[in-house]
């Protein structure tokens, strides 16, 4: 199961928190391919949060390839792109993210051996993550 948690005390907007917390879960195995998604109204309910800010996120996640919106049905989980693991999965525009936070990391006088040493840390992180060790972003 997933669960999906906002934090009104962060700036991250409550779309994206949703955003990242379903791709999270996708990352950790929790969602599967097939899955289905709460409907929009259902997850605005049970978050409390307007029915538009949930449409927003799906409608995200749907562009960039992660679930799939099936009209009346719903949202799913998308299809993995690369069923072999082996073939190359980042998109461009998640090399330009890479290449944004390079850039950021550079402007405040980082440098190249510390932002790799930053981003293979932070990406351990991602791939030893399991359900189980899945953080808890509780609403206060």
């Amino acid at each position: 199961a997933m669960f999906v948690r906002i934090d009104h005390s962060i700036d991250e907007p409550l779309y994206m928190q949703i955003r990242s917390q379903v791709i999270a879960g996708i990352a950790r195995g929790e969602l599967a391919a097939g899955d289905a998604l709460p409907s929009v109204r259902r997850l605005a309910r049970d978050l409390g949060i307007n029915l538009h800010t949930v449409n927003k996120a799906y409608a995200v996640l749907r562009d960039e390839g992660y679930i799939e919106v099936r009209g009346r049905s719903g949202a799913f989980v998308a299809q993995s792109q690369s069923s072999s693991g082996s073939a190359d999965t980042a998109t461009p525009q998640m090399a330009s993210q890479l290449y944004g936070l390079a850039m950021a990391y550079r402007a405040r006088g980082g440098t190249l051996e510390g932002f790799l040493e930053q981003a293979s840390q932070q990406a351990k992180q991602a791939f030893e993550q399991t359900g189980a060790a899945s953080v808890d972003v509780s609403k206060q």
